[in-house]
């Protein structure tokens, strides 16, 4: 039973070094806080991809009661460390994306043109702001073809699990 609970102990004190480094890289003033602007890039660079609403629900479990811009680090760390211990937020699998992109390509193609992306960015499902499909493009499509060659896309995407 203490092997369990020193290896509970350890992972959590891991995990908590991690996100200390994480907000660390953010925290200019080096005061342990960071414009609430920069959250989501800490989440996700710890490896979670929650969407734009749980985000939101994210940040007002750590917001001050009167907000000021700005996110505390003794209230970032348990509620980051509690995301991370229940591994909630889990990127999507490579075989789960490529397959979501396989039903896109309706024909079969092996790519889906920038064209096709953009249609589907705007009309279906949560949609995306001008800088998400702004950097989506830039990132998704060969500029030599205009296409997006979503086997090689998809296996960029993938987040190494911790």
């Amino acid at each position: 039973m203490a092997e369990d609970k020193d290896a509970a102990e350890a992972l959590v004190s891991d995990l908590q070094k991690r996100i200390t480094e994480a907000f660390e890289v953010f925290d200019h003033e080096s005061n342990k806080t960071v414009d609430v602007r920069e959250i989501g890039t800490i989440i996700r660079s710890l490896g979670c991809c929650p969407t734009e609403g749980e985000l939101h629900d994210m940040l007002a479990e750590v917001e001050e009661e009167e907000p000021t811009g700005y996110i505390r680090f003794e209230k970032f760390l348990p509620m980051m460390t509690k995301v991370l211990l229940e591994r909630r937020y889990r990127p999507i699998p490579e075989d789960v994306l490529l397959r979501a992109f396989e039903v896109l390509d309706e024909k079969k193609k092996g790519f889906l043109t920038k064209d096709e992306l953009l249609k589907y960015m705007t009309e279906e499902g949560e949609p995306f702001t001008q800088e998400e499909m702004e950097e989506m493009i830039s990132a998704s499509v060969d500029p030599d073809k205009n296409i997006v060659p979503y086997k090689e896309y998809a296996a960029l995407m993938v987040v190494e699990d911790y």
